[in-house]
């Protein structure tokens, strides 16, 4: 098994808990981070965004593993544009939660073969858009509306039909930088059906969130906006996770 499938599949069985920064390659890194030795305390780092068509996804993760080594970095895809086989992975996302055929297996097709030439570890992917109405750049790419935090048998029913289809990991994203994030009964009753590594981001910009996410089922929370704003809010997220599972061991 290779290294971040074993990854989340190691935080969903043990109850441990896991950080991912995202890396907006239109952004790329901010300089403030570029010393933080924090950063190799990440579990994994996801590059990619929803408007990027891929040129320079290559330079950036060699950038990234230039700056952080030791943690994975698995490719985030927006579009078909974006791979690269300088990535250790590749979430292969379906967007299960919008009814765009482009979206659900169309941008998929006219990628696979790049996919498969690249050698990159993939991982199928449940990708689930939720959050309280609000729409974001994903959304607007997408050509899809999000699943609402209310519609919590809808989402559930979703994910569920994403597991009798096969995918093997579940992202839940309330979209970059929703005010709202997904609701910790959302997250609850997925995690509880799929009992599958499950992926949460979007909209986590205090540690109040964060800690809402794992408490009800998240194994590994992304954060983005809000570390672009504030590099220190990464750390104490990190401080977060890492008091987090010490408790879990002691007991």
């Amino acid at each position: 098994m290779k290294k971040v499938k074993k990854l989340l599949k190691d935080l969903s069985k043990s109850g441990k808990k896991g950080v991912a920064w995202l890396i907006d390659p239109e952004k790329g890194i901010d300089n403030r981070l570029r010393n933080f030795p924090e950063l190799s305390a990440l579990d994994l780092i996801l590059v990619g965004g929803s408007y990027s068509a891929g040129e320079g996804l290559g330079d950036l993760i060699r950038e990234v593993k230039s700056i952080v080594s030791g943690v994975p970095v698995c490719i985030f895809p927006g579009s078909q544009g974006q791979v690269s086989a300088e990535a250790d992975a590749l979430l292969f996302l379906s967007l299960i939660s919008g009814r765009n055929p482009e979206y659900l297996i169309g941008q998929q097709v006219k990628a696979a073969r790049q996919i498969h030439d690249s050698g990159l570890e993939v991982i199928p992917t449940a990708y689930i858009l939720v959050n309280n109405g609000e729409l974001h750049s994903v959304h607007s790419v997408s050509q899809t509306l999000p699943l609402l935090n209310s519609q919590v048998q809808l989402v559930s029913d979703t994910a569920l039909a994403g597991k009798f289809l096969g995918l093997t990991c579940f992202f839940l994203d309330a979209g970059s930088g929703a005010v709202a994030p997904v609701s910790q009964e959302v997250i609850f009753e997925v995690k509880s059906l799929v009992k599958s590594p499950l992926i949460v981001g979007g909209g986590l910009d205090s540690p109040q969130k964060v800690k809402m996410a794992l408490d009800a089922g998240a194994d590994l929370v992304v954060l983005g906006n809000q570390v672009e704003k504030d590099p220190d809010f990464l750390k104490e997220i990190l401080e977060l996770k890492k008091a987090y599972n010490h408790l879990l061991e002691a007991n």
